[in-house]
């Protein structure tokens, strides 16, 4: 019998070695045979079926200790087992909803008003940015990047319709030109977000076209993003990057919960499925933040292309030092030197010191 190393093993299922030896400790995945001497485990082609179920139990958030019982039972009892875990998630998450919406009625502020940031700023006031898109492996180029006085943006698009997120970032920027002076920035961002939806409207109407959309609005003092998809908004201040976005995927909902670890989302075969997305016809709401900016912070944007191949450290040094044209174009180096498996675009924007 040809038995598989465990790292090819792990490449084959979706699941790292690091969660392999776990699942072995925890009598869920044993290896057909490890070495007495060296420890060294190797597992049979006919565990790859359970493998693989263990790595698609894992993505819909599944407790180890149910997905040990699901394993051992035969095909139809482990449906009815995976069926009765999905109706108490379904049933939990109507309680929960009950509990948010008495919450977000408690805690909500009323929106403030505010005026909107000048639509001339001198050199001096003017945030400075740069930035750069790929096309990387891909047939064709559908990253948007957005820069203007005082919005930054990335997206990007999915699906056969050419154009998605170059058409989404035009109206969202439309939406925030002449913001109303009665409308508070978290309102007028999800108007922004909602007008990049409709404008998709016009262009597709397949549910498999859509993009995702980034945003970041400059005003005195304050950062206010608008996000929908897994591009990213991060702050470097000092030598710290701080991600001020959540990626909207399965994955990276199990990880923030506790359900996978770090290591099995980045390897997992569904790290890019996304959850949240703008489409055509479609009513996705955005995630809204405020962050304070100060003199000297750094906000980098950036779409998946970019994060999903340079890590958090490495980011963090190519984003350090320099111009904020130098980091865009040391960013986009990196990217293409690891081999630029995507579309890939980032925005680099400095809050201008004090004078």
């Amino acid at each position: 019998m040809d038995l598989m190393g465990i790292g090819d093993f792990a490449r084959a299922t979706g699941l790292t070695p690091k969660a392999l030896r776990l699942y072995d400790e925890l009598g869920l995945l044993c290896p057909a045979d490890v070495d007495t001497a060296t420890g060294y485990r190797r597992y049979a082609p006919e565990q790859l079926e359970a493998a693989r179920l263990v790595a698609r139990l894992r993505l819909v958030g599944m407790p180890l200790a149910r997905i040990r019982r699901v394993v051992a039972l035969g095909p139809g009892e482990a449906a009815i087992e995976v069926a009765a875990f999905w109706r108490q998630v379904e049933a939990d998450t109507v309680s929960r909803r009950a509990l948010v919406t008495a919450l977000l009625r408690d805690l909500e502020p009323e929106d403030q008003a505010m005026a909107p940031p000048p639509t001339s700023p001198t050199a001096l006031d003017a945030p400075q940015s740069a930035s750069r898109i790929g096309q990387g492996a891909r047939e064709s180029q559908q990253d948007a990047v957005l820069e203007a006085p005082w919005l930054f943006a990335v997206a990007d698009g999915f699906g056969a319709t050419p154009g998605l997120a170059d058409a989404a970032l035009a109206a969202a920027r439309e939406a925030l030109d002449a913001p109303t002076v009665s409308m508070g920035p978290a309102t007028a961002l999800a108007a922004a977000v909602t007008a990049a939806e409709a404008a998709l409207g016009g262009r597709s109407d397949s549910p498999h076209d859509g993009t995702t959309v980034t945003l970041l609005w400059l005003t005195e003092g304050r950062a206010w993003v608008a996000h929908v998809g897994d591009g990213r908004v991060l702050r470097l201040r000092d030598t710290g990057l701080d991600r001020l976005t959540r990626d909207h995927t399965l994955v990276a909902a199990l990880v923030e919960e506790g359900r996978l670890t770090e290591d099995e989302a980045r390897v997992h075969p569904h790290r890019a499925l996304l959850n949240r997305a703008l489409a055509p016809g479609g009513s996705a709401e955005p995630d809204l933040a405020s962050y304070d900016a100060r003199p000297g912070d750094r906000f980098v944007l950036t779409t998946d292309g970019v994060h999903a191949v340079l890590e958090p450290d490495a980011l963090t040094r190519l984003l350090t030092a320099g111009t904020v044209e130098e980091a865009v174009d040391r960013v986009s180096a990196a990217v293409e030197a690891a081999g630029a498996p995507d579309n890939h675009a980032v925005v680099v924007v400095d809050v201008p010191s004090a004078p």
